[in-house]
């Protein structure tokens, strides 16, 4: 169920990404500015985030059996409206982009789903695991643009399609919730009432927001600040983003596992501080090689790493009947997490003509959230396991729901 889970996850972000890869051609073609050329490949983003809330919600209802496949097949209408009719005009690319959002709450359904197959000492790296299907983004960094040039920009996107659909079918034919999850008997704005009140809700939403955000952000806008900065051909761009997303997909269960040993917030708060000093030092702009290439690498490999702590957190201190929910709030959090700084990286740029405040912004944001991470998060993890030392976590959450069957 976690493989299946997984490539689900991958497929739907490779859709969720398809338009990045080919963001600095739609430039040229259709004279987009910066912030306009941001703007395309940010849509998908907060659209996708957004929309992991009442996923998540509702994964905690019905299940992945039923989300998977309905999201998949969701999917694949804007992508063949993109690769079809979206790409003449920026209002396309704009309106293709905001229902292609849909493939990117998919992590929503997972998160949940696969929290169910495993006990609790085994969700770190379960959930890491699932994570790293973030990768789907790097399949559509290697891929879109050979893909564009072997075949037309309708390839990729015709390609995705089908690779949806045949997913979608496994995945009914396949995917099984797990016999003990735990299903909420309450209403879907109950239940989100309920999970903002969580403590957890909200630290980790923070947290995600710059470590998961952070990775979505240069997912998406890497190739483009590449080109611009270094003049590197697009091609080249896009295969150095690509080795950045696969770094962290790599990191992102080894971040689950690390935590399901030595606690999540510790993980967090490493991760954290060399995320502050690599873009401290890619705000300096220095020559790609070794030092920007380093401080990328070091940055990609925090990113994953912390990405899949603060889910280990989520496992380990969210209610078994909210882990859905939980998950779409954070989930959106990271989203908008990265929604944000491709447009100001675009805004900056054409503003004053250089990255450097953009990236000084992000280790300010991330040595925030170090002090948050060190200080309330560890206080809150440090007293969620001394309570669960004394309750059972299935005694706590019966009370709220019913077990699946």
């Amino acid at each position: 169920m976690l493989t299946l889970a997984t490539v689900g996850f991958a497929i739907n972000f490779w859709a969720w990404a398809l338009l990045s890869p080919l963001a600095p051609k739609f430039k040229e073609a259709l004279h987009l500015s910066p912030f306009q050329q941001a703007l395309v490949v940010a849509v998908p983003v907060v659209v996708g985030s957004l929309g992991r809330i009442p996923v998540g919600a509702l994964t905690d209802r019905y299940g992945g059996r039923v989300m998977f496949p309905l999201v998949s097949l969701a999917t694949v209408v804007p992508v063949l409206y993109l690769g079809l009719a979206g790409q003449t005009s920026l209002a396309g690319l704009l309106a293709g982009g905001f229902f292609l959002g849909v493939g990117g709450t998919a992590f929503a359904i997972g998160v949940p789903f696969v929290n169910a197959w495993f006990p609790p000492t085994r969700r770190g790296l379960a959930v890491g695991v699932f994570g790293a299907g973030m990768g789907g983004t790097a399949i559509s960094a290697l891929t879109t643009v050979k893909l564009a040039d072997a075949g037309g920009t309708a390839t990729p996107f015709a390609v995705t399609a089908a690779v949806l659909v045949a997913y979608a079918v496994v995945a009914v034919l396949l995917l099984r919730d797990a016999p003990d999850r735990v299903v909420p008997a309450e209403s879907l704005a109950h239940r989100l009432a309920a999970t903002l009140r969580l403590r957890v809700t909200w630290q980790a939403s923070a947290l995600y927001a710059v470590a998961f955000g952070g990775y979505v952000a240069f997912s998406v806008y890497l190739p483009a600040y590449l080109k611009t900065a270094y003049g590197l051909a697009q091609a080249d761009a896009s295969d150095r983003m690509a080795g950045f997303v696969l770094l962290a997909v790599l990191m992102r269960p080894v971040g689950g596992w690390l935590s399901d040993r030595i606690a999540p917030a510790r993980v967090l708060a490493g991760s954290l501080l060399v995320v502050v000093a690599g873009a401290a030092v890619q705000a300096f702009t220095p020559a790609l090689a070794p030092l920007g290439t380093v401080a990328f690498l070091s940055m990609a490999a925090a990113l994953g790493a912390g990405s899949g702590a603060t889910f280990a957190l989520v496992a380990l201190l969210a209610p078994a009947n909210k882990v859905g929910s939980v998950t779409g709030i954070v989930g959106a959090a990271g989203g908008l997490g990265g929604f944000v700084p491709p447009l100001l990286m675009g805004f900056i740029y054409g503003r004053y003509g250089t990255y450097a405040l953009g990236l000084a912004l992000l280790a300010l944001v991330a040595l925030a959230a170090l002090l948050l991470d060190t200080t309330a998060v560890a206080r809150t993890a440090r007293r969620a396991v001394g309570s669960r030392l004394l309750v059972p976590e299935t005694a706590a959450a019966e009370p709220t729901g019913h077990r699946g069957t």
